[in-house]
């Protein structure tokens, strides 16, 4: 019962994940002309999964490309989560 509920959990948060990175480059291939419904979906979007990616980005420098910085931290993230799914959870006794 607790494994099927963590596992739930960790899909969710995956979920919740993919939608921060697309809704983050809706805001930059629209260069920011997103609205209301963006700006919603941006807040609920990282007030959920910022509080786990914020440290992995205090540790994990921008990959730096010319003048660009690409975050990797949402990406850690979802790798470090889709371990615990696929080794962590199996492991919790029933």
């Amino acid at each position: 019962m607790i494994a099927s509920l963590l596992g739930l959990v960790l899909v969710l948060f995956q979920f919740v994940l993919i939608a921060r990175v697309i809704v983050d480059w809706i805001e930059v291939l629209g260069s920011g002309r997103g609205g209301a419904a963006l700006d919603t979906a941006r807040r609920i979007t990282h007030g959920i999964t910022e509080p786990v990616v914020a440290p992995v980005r205090r540790l994990v420098q921008p990959v730096r490309m010319g003048n660009v910085g690409l975050d990797l931290s949402v990406l850690i993230v979802f790798v470090l989560v889709l371990v615990a799914r696929l080794v962590v959870v199996p492991l919790i006794p029933f």
